[in-house]
């Protein structure tokens, strides 16, 4: 069975939109474009590559698939193995291929990505793709989170965790902080929620 694992740069007030530069989502007059840029150090690097060069599967919402499929083809030596990984994208607007290895995801959406999960295969890495995000929280798909969390609040934009998310334990797998204050912190789907008191 395959995981799904979210790769995300999120604010400690949970924003999620545009982290790596201004124009590259700019819905609801978003203006903060770009803000891991300041904090983005060495050793962050370091752990975004490590992660990265594991994917040999990507799941992607429209928007992502498009900014990704603007710049990565082209630079592959950053991104090792990144042509040949297989995309698949939800989408009801695109059909036409911008990258290789690419598989569109139109109908079903939620039975096609069960259906992915049940199959033999690399893991499905999500970057991105806030409102396929959603979708996958709200229906329990997310097997683990890789978070990069940013010492900054924006207080607007689009969330890690919006309306719909079920309630869900995880559990923490590896946690570091860098010197820039960036914490690295991966959780693993853990059960459900349990609750309980202090005191009598």
């Amino acid at each position: 069975m395959r995981k799904i694992i979210v790769l995300m740069f999120v604010t400690l007030d949970g924003v999620v939109q545009a982290p790596g530069g201004p124009q590259e989502d700019t819905d609801g007059n978003f203006k903060y474009g770009g803000w891991v840029v300041p904090h983005f150090d060495e050793r962050l690097g370091a752990i975004m590559h490590e992660q990265m060069t594991r994917t040999r599967a990507l799941l992607l919402g429209r928007k992502t698939y498009e900014i990704f499929a603007s710049y990565w083809p082209a630079h592959e030596s950053e991104w090792p193995g990144i042509n040949s990984a297989t995309k698949y994208v939800v989408s009801d607007k695109r059909t036409e291929s911008l990258w290789d290895n690419t598989v569109f995801i139109k109908d079903n959406v939620v039975e096609e990505i069960r259906r992915l999960k049940q199959q033999d295969g690399p893991d499905l890495q999500v970057y991105g793709s806030s409102r396929l995000l959603q979708t996958l929280f709200k229906q329990d798909l997310v097997d683990e989170l890789w978070l990069k969390i940013f010492p900054i609040t924006l207080g607007t934009g689009k969330r890690l965790f919006g309306e719909g998310t079920i309630p869900a334990a995880f559990k923490l797998t590896h946690s570091e902080p860098t010197s820039s204050g960036v914490i690295v912190a991966s959780y693993e789907r853990a059960g459900e929620v349990k609750t309980g008191s202090f005191g009598a």
